[in-house]
């Protein structure tokens, strides 16, 4: 009698060993060992010998023919934008958020626009009944004949729903919740998130049909599963915003099929998430600054977005505070260490707080100049106009420097109204915008 072959592998970090470890050697991990079934042996055993059977020739990249990739709409131009003009049949697309950003919301939203143009959609669902998604579909116009919906979270099932009818479009609701037959752990362990996501891509990859994943987040905001999750899929974007106000952002971070720059802008209504069709006056009040308030421009891919940045200098009572939201507080912290050394402000006996209007978080330095505004502004108790915009790059030597779609920027301001600039050089193109050139911190301050 033939001996039954034992195998055994870390649900962590995927380490196999003949045998069971309480301790995995690979990740020293405590109790992640799980027995692998005699399908899941078989199935190594076969793609070694395969692996080893076969011989693959390199090609000269000359002789490679460029693959034409096909596009269709979303209906929405926000996500196409993100997506970098549409979603790609094949593809595979995570999206992750904190909860009641938005996700599910404006994925079945996109399920009814496709729906809507007779393509075939399947929303699966492992944590809401048919029901619930019914009375969601009713707020967001989104019942539609092609719609159909799975509440099922066993993976065989969905894909036997999957070959079972022609369909055009996928939605998994979420990763985290499925689990598979061929797997013994619980859903949304390590083992099982890696497992269904490689049949989802072989799903979507044979069948030429694009998927939609939800994943959940975890406390640092980070997908909750493994790592190799978000190496796997094509496409990663994540929703960002504050849930409290009605503007979400969905920016993506991986993007095989084109750029990560762009960002999708939303807002929540009573019909659900839609586009949001204008920015202006969005993330700044145009009426009149209070002190401590200026107004700058930052660029999301090629969209530029006039945001206001708020400052606050209080007297200190005890270890000076030093915070920001949507702002990175170790550049603050240098910007304020510029300030106490360049123009001898006593800033060291001082709470600074610096928050940026509208939820949104500023990753580029241009606009530095718009945050010593608001701090000097708020220090000085003074307000500034309205009607002026501080762009600039702040080095550590106190120098202001160029930042890049200067010209771009310029042009947002002239759309919008605005009258004068504050910025580091003069710009190539003629704008009607008056702009005054600071090449330094303390010309600023002259000028306040």
């Amino acid at each position: 009698m033939a001996k039954k072959k034992v195998l055994f592998e870390c649900q962590a970090c995927g380490l196999q060993s003949p045998r069971w470890l309480g301790k995995c050697t690979g990740c020293n991990q405590w109790d992640t060992m799980v027995e692998l079934t005699s399908e899941q042996i078989k199935f190594i055993e076969e793609s070694k010998g395969n692996s080893s059977s076969t011989t693959t020739k390199a090609t000269s990249i000359t002789e490679v023919k460029q693959e034409n990739i096909t596009r269709f709409s979303s209906g929405s131009k926000e996500l196409d934008l993100v997506l970098g003009g549409g979603i790609v049949p094949g593809s595979l697309t995570l999206i992750g958020g904190s909860p009641g950003i938005g996700k599910s919301t404006l994925l079945l939203k996109i399920a009814g626009n496709l729906a809507k143009v007779k393509i075939k959609v399947l929303y699966v669902s492992g944590e809401e009944s048919a029901g619930q998604i019914k009375l969601r579909a009713d707020r967001l116009q989104a019942n539609e004949k092609e719609l159909f919906l799975l509440p099922e979270i066993n993976l065989q099932t969905i894909l036997g729903e999957i070959n079972s009818k022609n369909y055009g479009f996928i939605i998994i609701d979420s990763i985290q919740t499925l689990y598979s037959n061929e797997t013994p752990s619980a859903p949304g362990s390590v083992t099982q998130v890696r497992t269904i996501t490689f049949e989802l891509m072989r799903v979507a990859k044979s069948l030429e049909i694009p998927i939609f994943i939800i994943g959940h987040i975890t406390k640092d905001g980070s997908i909750a599963g493994p790592r190799v999750l978000e190496h796997m899929v094509d496409t990663v974007l994540y929703f960002e915003g504050d849930p409290n106000s009605e503007l979400r952002l969905l920016r993506g971070f991986k993007n095989r099929f084109g750029s990560t720059n762009e960002v999708g802008i939303f807002e929540m209504t009573k019909k659900g998430l839609l586009d949001a069709q204008s920015m202006a006056g969005k993330f700044f009040n145009k009426e009149k600054l209070s002190s401590g308030s200026a107004l700058t421009v930052m660029m999301e891919g090629s969209r530029p977005i006039i945001i206001e940045i708020q400052a606050l200098v209080a007297e200190a009572y005890g270890h000076p505070k030093r915070s920001s939201t949507g702002f990175d507080n170790n550049r603050l912290n240098m910007l304020l260490a510029l300030l106490e050394k360049k123009l001898d402000l006593p800033l060291g006996t001082y709470d600074v707080f610096v928050n940026v209007s509208g939820g949104i978080k500023v990753n580029e330095p241009a606009t530095d100049l718009a945050i010593i505004a608001s701090i000097l502004s708020s220090y000085r108790n003074r307000e500034l106009s309205s009607e002026t915009i501080f762009l600039g790059e702040v080095s550590l030597t106190g120098e202001i420097r160029e930042i890049p779609a200067l010209g771009q920027r310029l042009k947002e301001l002239e759309t919008q109204g605005f009258k004068k600039a504050i910025i580091p050089t003069k710009p190539l193109e003629e704008t009607k915008i008056k702009c005054f050139i600071a090449n330094e911190v303390s010309k600023v301050v002259e000028w306040m």
